[in-house]
C-alpha cells in the first residue's frame, strides 16, 4: 500500500543506491509485516502503539532493517506524541528527503545504510538542536547498554 502523492518520490529514493539491499520478497522474508510497511513502504504505525516510546534504560536504538546504530537514548526524550523522539541521530546515522505527503512538505528520515523510512524530522524539538526527530517505533529495535537495569 502506498500513500496519498508517495509513489513517485518512494520510487526515486528506492531508486537510490545504498550500502544494504535486498529484494522485495528479502526484505518481506526478514522483516514483520509491519515493519516491511514502514521501513520499505513509508507507513506510519499508529500513535501509542511502540514498546520504544516508554523505553527509558541506557542504550542504542538501531535500523530494525539493518540494525545500524541510529539514535543513542541520551538524545530522546517525552515529546508526548506517542511516537519514539530524539533530539539527534548519531553521526552518519540518517539521510533525510523532502516528502510531500499528506498536502503538507514535511521533512522525511531514512537510515542511510538501507534506505529503510523511519519518520519525520520537526522543528519544535527541545535544545539543543531545537529539532524533534518523530520516529516509528516498529523501524526500530533497542540494544540496551552492558550492564543497563530498570525496565521499559
Amino acid at each position: 500500500m502506498r500513500w496519498f502523492g508517495r509513489g513517485a518520490q518512494a520510487e526515486a529514493q528506492h531508486a537510490e543506491v545504498f550500502e544494504v539491499t535486498y529484494s522485495e520478497a528479502e526484505w518481506r522474508e526478514r522483516l514483520t509485516p509491519q515493519q516491511y510497511y514502514v521501513l520499505r513502504e513509508h507507513g506510519t504505525e499508529r500513535a501509542g502503539t511502540s514498546p520504544l516510546d516508554d523505553e527509558k534504560r541506557a542504550g542504542t536504538f538501531v535500523c530494525a532493517g539493518c540494525e545500524l546504530p541510529l539514535f543513542s537514548s541520551e538524545t530522546k526524550y517525552d515529546s508526548g506524541t506517542g511516537w519514539p523522539s530524539f533530539w539527534a541521530p548519531l553521526d552518519n546515522a540518517v539521510g533525510t528527503s523532502e516528502d510531500n505527503s499528506w498536502f503538507a512538505t514535511r521533512t522525511e528520515v531514512h537510515c542511510r545504510r538501507c534506505g529503510g523510512h523511519l519518520g519525520h524530522v520537526f522543528e519544535d524539538g527541545p535544545p539543543p538542536t531545537g529539532l524533534r526527530y518523530c520516529m516509528n517505533g516498529v523501524a526500530m529495535a533497542f540494544a540496551p547498554a552492558e550492564g543497563a537495569s530498570g525496565n521499559a
